[in-house]
């Protein structure tokens, strides 16, 4: 197997990059593929989370995110369990198995099945070596290590089955958004893509908010208007249908704008189509409370500063730059020490 060498990979992936943001009638034909096998990747999700990855490798990034890289010239096999969540999510877990010179032994997901493989054969087409660094596995075989996302029920198998070697089991996790009352509207619009965008079904979604007490809940529901045709999907629908559906025969209170469902839980979990909210006296206790749930929690969005909280602007948080790792697990850390 011929050694890969930085200078190629940066310049593979600065070409995919520049690929995604002029995808040709092939990526659009795998778009249309994938949107027939799975109803939640509607053409206006595969083009968010395609952008999105673009802005991920753009040239600069990518120089900066390769810097700390050292690419093995004895690569290891590395088998990568994939979700289906959100179109692409399983992407940069390949990447960083690639940038670091090792062999992606690949899972898909069934759920996201159509373009990763497209966009992978797009990189080998770019650069060949890496056909020899790419395969597709049933079932995972003669592996070295591991990382596998899943539930919180599957990673319980998960180690089971991969304990005894090195891994990254990935669980469930929740995104969170901490309102001070304060936001212009134009925040909370921003805010409406880390809630809404890919129908709130990626780790990074926003599934809970927390406000002050007394918060006037018209202040966030009227920027968020312009997210209503959500509510046109099938599926989507339904979900906010059946969730509207149970609030209402078991007198639960909630807030309702028509195609998302506010409900006050302590819990993070909320389900499709609803958002909780907890209400606050001090914004101390929010941010208390958020750090002693750090295991559970992706992202948090708002206009909070906390040296001990990684906080993002409102609408960043679908947009994770390349040393955005999840779970706050560094993965190129983690496959530089499979070397050792």
């Amino acid at each position: 197997m011929s050694s890969l060498r930085k200078e190629q990979l940066i310049s593979a992936f600065k070409q995919l990059g520049k690929y995604l943001n002029q995808p040709d009638e092939a990526f659009k034909s795998a778009v249309y593929s994938a949107k027939n096998a799975n109803a939640w990747f509607t053409e206006d999700e595969v083009n968010k989370s395609v952008k999105a990855l673009a802005e991920m490798l753009n040239e600069a990034d990518l120089e900066q995110w390769f810097e700390n890289i050292e690419v093995t010239t004895a690569p290891k096999k590395v088998g990568l369990i994939l979700a289906g969540n959100i179109p692409l999510v399983g992407f940069h877990d390949v990447m960083c198995v690639l940038a670091t010179g090792n062999i992606a032994q690949i899972k898909l997901s069934s759920s996201d099945n159509k373009l990763l493989p497209f966009l992978l054969n797009q990189l080998c087409e770019i650069l060949p070596e890496l056909k020899n660094h790419i395969i597709y596995a049933e079932q995972l075989k003669g592996f070295d290590a591991v990382i596998a996302t899943g539930s919180n029920n599957t990673s319980r198998y998960f180690e089971y089955y991969f304990g005894k070697v090195p891994n990254i089991i990935r669980r469930n996790r929740n995104s969170v958004a901490v309102l001070t009352g304060e936001e212009k509207e134009e925040e909370i619009a921003e805010l409406g893509h880390d809630i809404l965008d890919y129908f709130g079904m990626g780790c990074r979604s926003i599934s809970k908010i927390y406000i002050p007490e007394n918060y006037e809940i018209k202040n966030f529901f009227e920027p968020l208007e312009q997210y209503q045709d959500i509510i046109n999907h099938f599926k989507y629908n339904n979900n906010y249908d059946y969730n509207k559906s149970i609030y209402l025969v078991n007198q639960q209170k909630h807030y309702d704008n028509g195609f998302l469902l506010l409900k006050e839980d302590e819990g993070l979990s909320s389900p499709l189509a609803v958002l909780y909210y907890e209400t606050y006296e001090n914004i101390g206790d929010v941010t208390e409370k958020l750090k002693q749930q750090r295991e559970q929690i992706q992202c948090v969005v708002g206009n909070l500063i906390d040296k001990d909280l990684q906080v993002l602007r409102f609408g960043e948080s679908q947009h994770p730059k390349l040393w955005d790792y999840a779970d706050n697990v560094d993965t190129i850390e983690f496959l530089k020490g499979l070397g050792d």
